[in-house]
């Protein structure tokens, strides 16, 4: 069922509203009533949100008058975005006086043209007046205030399963009965913890352990709790005690009495307790059972099973890492599927319906649930064009009943705060198997709006990081790779399918086929190289704000002109466009008119060699990637993109231009990819008091870093990557570079022909806070440094195919916060340290975590 996101949207306009004193924008009498009015009215309606929203499912008319409000509602940050691309252009014209513009000079620092004002009231009143159109409908729905509670279900699971019903878990079986045999730290309470996201069978398995022998005989008492949401140790404890007197109600009414009633059924007992279907992320709550169980005599002799869909949770609950269950294998599946479509041996008379099974079963990618809801669904059909449908329908579009698998999936995404339920919407963007990049989601949400506001020394990158951290722990995505700075992902294709189900109305991928398009879809995916020209569905679109041009005709320049067209005719709220390896040649002139363009991906947009003149227009951009493009220089227009935070750079020159003051002053993320003729990087690097990041890849002339690097106090992050030229000898020279206060955390350095010495100036400037240190493929350096031990904060070390290193400086065994030492590759290193033999193994005996090898 599509959602509306309504409660999260309402939340962010007024934010903005709220906002627009904050961005100096002084306003109108009638402007200020007129926006007033708005304000109060989204506030009351904001109010019964959480109601409406529990209720839209089982009330047609409720459902449609909540996708008219949010229709209303985004037209209204269209407005609010407005004032902000307003203000943008003035202080631009303000802080560049080279510019011609005298209506621009005479104005006031705070005040904007009476055009714009008059242009604005008219806009804002017909919201107004539409949200006074839908009033009567929308308080016939007798919508009350409430907490936001829609979160709270009740599941009911039991102990027992038929052992013959569930196929391919025998391993699983035998490993968890392996970790129950294990004794245990005397005080610590012994918790194993399985995970995985709906549906993969987390309940089957702890169930098949509960009712094996070897378990039974090994615990004589046995305890079946499903927790669901509600994690109230008051109901714990009852359900407990219940589950222990074999059923006889509890009527123990204080905390107290339970406690000492449980303490006195288990004291010197042998348990094994299970609680099934853990959702609670409070650690007080935890903490409170815990100290409980911890009083019980005999305890660590006990276990504790936890089934859980969050590895926030499994931290929470145990110090030893998670079960993580994987999908079955694609025989296992088809056997199950065989046993849920057929009654038993009737398979043998159905060949080709085996086959198209087979298609289907691939869908599932191995959760035993999805295979059970669509085996389901086909049994005792035997015409193949059930088959078929099935077979070619994505899995949401399949009807879908209580306990099947998109409802149980939806669980996990009703447990999500609104904020993360349209991230998660929004990666539906996407093809399936796709592998997403963590930097990349990230700018497309910052692009549209839907990260929370920063907390106190915060960045929005920081918001967004956090998010993509959530999702992983509730494993609604999976980590792909850890590059350390960033990381790619995949998500499975139910939760996918899920996605698409909640954002069917926000998020749509078009292709040569595409019929019908909503007219209010906001996020586009145009995915087919057999697309010819611009859909037809899409003419009459005027609402977009993502638009995402994938595997379109990459051989048609002239059905990318008429793509990238439509998006400056149609979409002007366009927030982000990405033209990922186009055959533009150019970009039209009129792509300064998208004022509201926040994220510009042209990565291998190999044609394009020069920006148009009106780039300096699009002054809302916070990411812009060049990466892969064939510019000759990075024009002017550029640095004057005052909301720049994010910036890949490729141009064929051996200079920058030099950067002036007062330009890119927040930008976060830089990166000079592929600059194969840069010499030195531009002057005015010092400028950059807000870059956090520095990547410098593949720049093969470049030679050293500028000194002026030490004045970025704000950098945390550098990478040179590939740069065969580049030496870092940089010494302290001046007084003041002995008191330098830098924070850089994290140093890279692979494939560095040249290298001989590590940037002293910027490593001790930074010895307290330097976490990670990486030198890979630096054949040229032969000696680390002897002040290395001064990096009092380091963390990681990680030495790679560096021959000519011999040893580690004197006093490494200093570095009493290091955790980590990596030591490939490297003969005379690796022979010096080895555990067994290595004369110099007793200096680093003391870091926890030591790998040493020598094999590729």
């Amino acid at each position: 069922m599509a959602e509306t996101f309504l409660f999260n949207i309402a939340e962010r306009v007024l934010a903005k509203i709220g906002n627009l004193s904050v961005d100096e924008v002084r306003l109108a009498f009638n402007v200020k009533t007129d926006l007033k009015k708005l304000e109060d009215t989204m506030i009351s309606i904001k109010a019964v949100l959480l109601d409406a929203e529990r209720q839209q499912h089982q009330n047609e008319k409720l459902c449609l008058c909540m996708w008219k409000l949010g229709d209303i509602f985004y037209d209204a940050e269209d407005v609010i975005d407005d004032f902000k691309c307003e203000a943008l252009w003035k202080q631009d014209a303000i802080n560049h006086p080279d510019i011609n513009n005298l209506k621009v000079r005479l104005l006031g620092s705070c005040c904007l043209p009476l055009s714009f004002y008059l242009k604005m009231s008219h806009k804002i009143k017909d919201i107004n007046g539409r949200l006074g159109e839908l009033a009567t409908e929308w308080k016939s729905f007798d919508l009350r205030q409430c907490s936001d509670n829609r979160h709270v279900f009740r599941r009911e699971t039991i102990s027992f399963v038929d052992s013959s019903d569930v196929i391919g878990r025998d391993e699983d079986k035998k490993n968890i009965i392996s970790m129950l045999m294990k004794p245990s730290e005397a005080r610590n309470v012994p918790v194993i913890p399985i995970v995985g996201i709906g549906g993969l069978g987390k309940t089957t398995l702890a169930q098949l352990v509960y009712n094996d022998d070897r378990v039974t005989s090994l615990f004589p008492l046995k305890i079946w709790i499903c927790v669901s949401e509600e994690f109230d140790l008051s109901r714990l404890l009852r359900l407990i005690i219940q589950s222990v007197n074999t059923g006889e109600r509890c009527d123990d009414s204080t905390l107290d009495a339970l406690q000492a009633r449980l303490r006195s059924l288990l004291t010197d007992k042998k348990f094994l307790l299970v609680l099934d279907d853990v959702w609670n992320e409070n650690k007080a709550k935890w903490v409170e059972l815990r100290n409980l169980l911890r009083s019980i005599d005999g305890l660590p002799q006990s276990k504790i099973i936890v089934t859980t869909r969050s590895l926030k949770v499994s931290s929470i609950m145990s110090s030893i890492c998670p079960y993580e269950l994987k999908g079955l294998s694609f025989e296992d599946c088809l056997t199950l599927f065989t046993k849920w479509a057929f009654n038993d041996g009737d398979e043998r008379h159905y060949p080709n319906l085996i086959r198209i099974g087979e298609e289907i079963v691939k869908k599932c990618k191995g959760v035993p649930l999805a295979v059970r809801t669509l085996g389901s669904l086909l049994f005792q059909k035997t015409d193949e064009s059930d088959w078929i449908y099935i077979r070619e329908s994505e899995i949401w579009r399949v009807e879908q009943h209580e306990n099947d698998i998109l409802p149980v999936l939806k669980l996990s995404y009703n447990h999500l705060p609104s904020h993360l339920q349209r991230c998660l919407a929004f990666l539906s963007l996407y093809k399936k198997d796709e592998i997403y990049f963590s930097y990349r989601v990230i700018n497309l949400w910052m692009a549209n709006g839907l990260l929370e506001h920063p907390k106190q020394n915060q960045e929005w990158e920081d918001v967004g990081k956090r998010y993509l951290n959530e999702l992983l722990s509730r494993c609604l995505i999976q980590m792909d790779q850890d590059y350390g700075l960033i990381f790619t992902f995949k998500m499975h294709d139910l939760v996918h399918d899920l996605a698409l189900d909640v954002s069917q109305k926000e998020c749509k991928t078009v292709n040569s086929e595409t019929e019908t398009v909503d007219e209010n879809v906001r996020h586009l995916l145009l995915c087919d190289e057999k697309l010819v020209g611009v859909p037809r569905v899409l003419e009459e679109m005027k609402n977009v704000r993502t638009v995402i041009i994938q595997d379109a005709s990459k051989e048609s320049k002239t059905t990318h002109e008429s793509l990238i067209n439509l998006c400056l005719s149609n979409f002007k709220y366009l927030r982000a466009l990405e033209l990922r390896k186009s055959p533009l040649m150019a970009l039209p002139n009129s792509i300064g008119t998208l004022k509201h363009l926040r994220d510009l991906d042209l990565v291998g947009c190999s044609s394009i060699r020069e920006l148009p003149r009106s780039f300096d227009k699009l002054r809302s951009l916070q990411s812009l990637n060049l990466g892969g493009t064939s510019l000759k220089q990075l024009p002017d227009s550029v640095q004057r993109l005052i909301e720049l935070r994010h910036l890949v750079i490729t141009i064929k020159a051996t200079h920058l231009k030099e950067i002036r003051a007062g330009c890119w002053t927040s930008l976060q993320y830089l990166e000079l990819r592929s600059c194969m003729e840069l010499k030195c990087l531009p002057e005015g690097m010092q400028y950059l008091k807000s870059l956090r990041t520095l990547v410098l890849g593949g720049c093969d002339k470049l030679v050293s870093l500028p000194r002026s690097l030490k004045l970025l106090t704000k950098l945390e992050h550098l990478y040179i990557n590939f740069c065969a030229s580049m030496n870092l000898k940089m010494e302290p020279e001046e007084e003041e570079d002995k008191d330098l206060q830098l924070i850089l955390k994290t140093l890279s350095l692979f494939g560095l022909d040249a290298l001989r010495d590590l940037p002293r100036l910027l490593l001790q400037g930074s010895s307290c806070t330097l976490q990670q240190l990486r030198i890979r493929g630096c054949p040229n350096l032969s000696v680390l440094p002897a002040w290395l031990p001064n990096l009092t904060s380091l963390q990681e070390l990680e030495i790679v195919n560096c021959i000519k290193l011999s040893a580690q400086p004197e006093g490494i065994d200093r570095l009493s916060n290091l955790r980590e030492l990596t030591i490939h590759l490297c003969p005379e290193l690796s022979k010096r340290y080895r555990e067994n033999g290595g004369e110099d193994w007793h200096k680093i005996a003391h870091i926890q975590k030591v790998v040493i090898t020598d094999e590729e």
